[in-house]
């Protein structure tokens, strides 16, 4: 059962890392200012960080006996 649980956070987690850092990618923004490469990004990295959350929490679940 716990390997259940844990292979299912540790899917989302990785799904969800790969969603929202996909979408962070895509509002990030780049421009030339004097020949210099300017990179703003105005995406939100708080899903990435909970999906890695849940992405380990779902491996130490899964991993345990």
């Amino acid at each position: 059962m716990k390997r259940t649980i844990g292979g299912i956070l540790s899917a989302a987690g990785l799904l969800g890392i790969l969603y929202f850092g996909y979408q962070y990618l895509q509002d990030t923004e780049s421009f030339d200012v004097l020949g210099t490469n300017v990179t703003v990004s105005s995406g939100d990295y708080v899903p990435i960080i909970i999906s890695a959350v849940v992405l380990v929490v779902g491996i130490l679940i899964g991993w345990k006996k």
